[in-house]
């Protein structure tokens, strides 16, 4: 029996119930269609915050570029699953999955500045803003 090819398009139950479930399991279901990641975009006085939730990758997966203020997070990553028996391959199975988020930055950032780091399943990007674009507190004016 060969394997099938699933999609992630699901009809409410009706092919399913109707030719049956795929009696091989797809390993990489949740890895290898991986979508675009969900993304938080923060800011403060001081500083924007992009926080990238991608659990499962690795810091060396991860690509960030810069150009023209428009800051590129990219991640390619290839899983393999291999069934051998008695040294000749069964099956053999691969994935990958990657990703691009884009984000324009205004002009107001301290380009040089920006740092990032992965923890725990999520990336985080600092992006500093230049000093002369962070609010002032307001100040009295004296009247003469």
């Amino acid at each position: 029996m060969l394997p099938t090819v699933r999609s992630r398009f699901n009809m409410p139950g009706f092919f399913e119930d109707f030719f049956g479930k795929d009696l091989m399991p797809d390993l990489f279901e949740d890895r290898a269609s991986m979508s675009v990641p969900a993304v938080n975009v923060l800011e403060d006085p001081d500083n924007f915050k992009i926080e990238v939730a991608a659990p499962g990758l690795e810091k060396k997966d991860f690509k960030i570029d810069l150009d023209n203020n428009v800051l590129t997070i990219s991640s390619e990553k290839e899983y393999k699953h291999e069934e051998e028996k008695d040294g000749k391959y069964m099956r053999r199975e691969f994935a990958y999955a990657s990703f691009k988020r884009s984000f324009t930055l205004p002009e107001s950032v301290d380009a040089d500045k920006i740092k990032a780091n992965y923890k725990e399943g999520l990336l985080y990007i600092n992006i500093p803003k230049r000093e002369e674009a962070k609010q002032k507190p307001p100040k009295q004016i004296s009247i003469s």
